[in-house]
């Protein structure tokens, strides 16, 4: 059955992603910073065979927006829509053909297509995985699509709070498993920043 990886994306527009971060490092280094990684990020994922690739971009209107034009085919370019966050990513595991779903953000720098293959791996025996964020919240969410996703589960999750994953969790029925995939970082702020910049530093050497 195919896998389906979507990504979640803004436009990377001047002043309207990485508002966090802007506050501390500058609004023009900020949305450097973010048009960078979600083109990292569409390059690396949209290359590799094991699944396909679908982007659920916000606003709405900039479906044919340069920043992913041509990275994957217009089909598979589609809207967000309405809602708060976790309306929003409810649907696509409504919507999208047969096979198990993994959904990540954009902004997750460190994301590599293994850490991805072991998402899809735990969703063969498992319901659900989350990739916890080292802030609390998660970088990634899969479900495995062979039954209905939990209604009610993003139902008063505390969104942008070290709160997220464990607020999801509880919302996640006794009949339903869960595997936890990778832990990674998601860049808010300059302490973020540098952390992950320091990391690969270590790595590297």
């Amino acid at each position: 059955m195919t896998r389906h990886l979507v990504i979640f994306a803004r436009t990377p527009q001047f002043g309207r992603v990485k508002r966090r971060l802007a506050r501390d490092i500058g609004t023009p280094d900020a949305t450097r910073f973010y048009r960078s990684t979600l083109s990292r990020q569409i390059g690396f994922m949209s290359r590799d065979p094991r699944w396909t690739v679908w982007l659920f971009v916000t606003p709405d209107t900039e479906l044919r927006h340069p920043a992913w034009r041509g990275a994957v085919p217009l089909q598979r370019v589609r809207p967000q829509g309405r809602g708060d966050l976790g309306q929003r990513m409810l649907k696509p595991f409504q919507m999208l053909p047969p096979g198990p779903v993994v959904l990540v953000g954009s902004d997750i720098p460190g994301m590599r297509p293994s850490h991805i293959d072991h998402a899809f791996r735990l969703l063969g025996r498992h319901d659900l995985v989350f990739g916890p964020a080292r802030d609390g919240g998660f970088w990634l969410i899969g479900a495995r699509r062979l039954r209905p996703m939990p209604r009610d589960l993003f139902a008063g999750v505390r969104w942008s709070t070290a709160h997220a994953l464990a607020d999801t969790r509880a919302n996640i029925p006794a009949t339903v498993s869960a595997g936890e995939a990778d832990t990674l970082e998601d860049i808010d702020t300059a302490d973020d920043l540098r952390r992950f910049q320091l990391r690969r530093t270590v790595l590297a050497a």
